[in-house]
């Protein structure tokens, strides 16, 4: 079967779906693979190095017909709706595709018949920690994150003692402990800062203090949801917890907000009136900007000037932040699309097969049939009869 992987079309995305360590994987579980000219060159892979790896090189006037004829097609970002409709009927498509935010991308690729299987509903369990790119990348973004803060703050991290005096280190706030909260705390904690950090799970707890950080415990109840990720709050409990926090934000000279709700907008942690009880030249990054934001008025790609005490808050919109490690992320990335990849299939044929719980799970669409709950709510369709929250 022919696995095809174009270059990523999106303006700002740098990676790859596979890197030529992961074709050569392919080339050996009995897959043809070819690959778009220059689709690595962001990546720092030459389509040289693409072919010794054992793929063919596509030059950017046959894609069309490559991807017309492909069994399977690897991207990080979700085809473009133009190009899904060139898909043949039976295509897979194994990519990120969000049930909230890739509407007009579901309904094309399920126009064509295909099966798509998204990165952002594979199941959080032991047997496929291996594909779950969403760690991945969120494990890039964390520490990336950290150094755009440190690029931008005027205050030294690490404290440093002087002849001419010393320097306290600064202090940076981390809100949501999951993979990429915990990842922005230990690089901040390696660049020598005080680093703080709330998540509504309490089973977080453990997990901040072994990344060198200290927990805020506000005082309120959990919000446990499942696969590892907190659920969405009520409105009364969303606003005691931004009443708590308020303290602890104005006391930071940085602050990260990586909180996330699957299938969902980012939860409002921090209204501008928050932001606007912090100092002067203080930072926030918000890795949530792309899905709606984590702080009032963030905007993904952009900075935000915010009305603060004697001046401005700098409000750091994430966009694309796994893709500014492009070599890495794509390496993480390529190695996730391997293992599902290896998963389906069987003596050179890829068979989603939905008794598969991760199969089943990460299979927004099945031979054209949306199976997503959210997505088909999003698109006005009725519920399945098979379908269970979420997938």
């Amino acid at each position: 079967m022919k696995v095809f992987v174009p270059t990523e079309t999106i303006s700002g995305e740098c990676r790859v779906a596979l890197v030529p360590e992961a074709v050569a994987k392919l080339v050996k579980l009995g897959l043809s693979v070819s690959v778009q000219s220059q689709a690595g060159q962001s990546a720092q892979h030459d389509d040289k190095q693409y072919q010794d790896a054992g793929a063919a090189i596509v030059a950017a006037d046959l894609v069309s017909a490559e991807l017309a004829g492909a069994d399977v097609i690897a991207t990080v970002r979700p085809l473009a709706p133009t190009a899904a409709a060139t898909l043949k009927r039976g295509a897979i498509t194994v990519s990120f595709l969000s049930p909230t935010n890739d509407l007009e991308n579901i309904k094309a690729l399920s126009a064509a018949g295909a099966t798509s299987l998204s990165f952002e509903l594979v199941p959080r369990i032991s047997r496929a920690q291996s594909m779950d790119a969403l760690t991945s990348q969120a494990l890039c973004a964390g520490y990336r994150c950290v150094l755009i803060a440190a690029e931008r703050s005027t205050k030294f991290f690490p404290m440093l003692m002087t002849a001419a005096g010393t320097v306290q280190p600064a202090k940076v706030l981390v809100l949501g402990a999951g993979v990429a909260g915990l990842q922005a705390m230990a690089t901040a904690r390696r660049l020598g800062a005080v680093v703080s950090a709330y998540d509504v799970r309490s089973s977080s707890a453990d997990e901040v203090k072994s990344m060198g950080a200290t927990f805020i415990d506000l005082g309120l109840d959990a919000v446990e949801g499942t696969g590892g990720y907190a659920k969405e709050m009520g409105q009364d409990r969303a606003k005691a917890q931004q009443d708590a926090l308020k303290p602890f934000v104005a006391a930071a000279d940085v602050v990260i907000t990586t909180a996330a709700v699957p299938g969902r907008r980012a939860p409002l942690l921090l209204t501008k009136d928050m932001v606007s009880a912090m100092n002067a030249g203080s930072i926030i990054v918000d890795l949530a900007a792309e899905t709606g934001g984590n702080v009032e008025g963030a905007i993904a790609g952009e900075d935000v000037l915010i009305d603060a005490v004697g001046g401005k808050v700098i409000l750091i919109g994430g966009k694309d932040v796994p893709s500014q490690l492009a070599v890495h992320s794509s390496k993480l990335f390529a190695q996730n699309i391997v293992s599902l990849l290896t998963l389906i299939t069987k003596e050179g044929e890829v068979v989603p097969d939905l008794d598969d719980e991760v199969v089943a799970g990460s299979a927004l669409i099945y031979k054209g049939e949306i199976r997503n709950a959210i997505a088909r709510e999003q698109l006005g369709l009725p519920e399945l009869a098979t379908t269970q929250e979420g997938n």
